[in-house]
């Protein structure tokens, strides 16, 4: 059930966009900074770190995309069988 749960809350994060969501990250770090015992607080740290990770997330699928990385590479290698093309 946390997992069926979990799993809804991750597609609806990712289906946010980068900008508007790098645009509320000083608001939830400054709220963060300001630490008090209210559940509004508990819930601003949360809210920062889905921030962050949907933004940590970007810049690894960036870096790995540049880098060639990814199934469709070793998708296209598997399908000349792992030969070099020669001129």
């Amino acid at each position: 059930m946390i997992e069926k749960a979990l799993n809804k809350l991750a597609e609806q994060i990712l289906s946010f966009d980068e900008a508007s969501l790098g645009n509320l990250r000083a608001k939830y770090l400054s709220r963060m900074n300001d630490f008090d015992t209210s559940r509004e607080w508990e819930k601003a740290v949360i809210i920062y770190f889905m921030i962050n990770s949907v933004l940590t997330k970007n810049a690894l699928f960036n870096h790995h995309v540049l880098a060639g990385k990814g199934k469709k590479k070793a998708k296209e290698k598997s399908k000349r069988g792992g030969l070099k093309v020669v001129e």
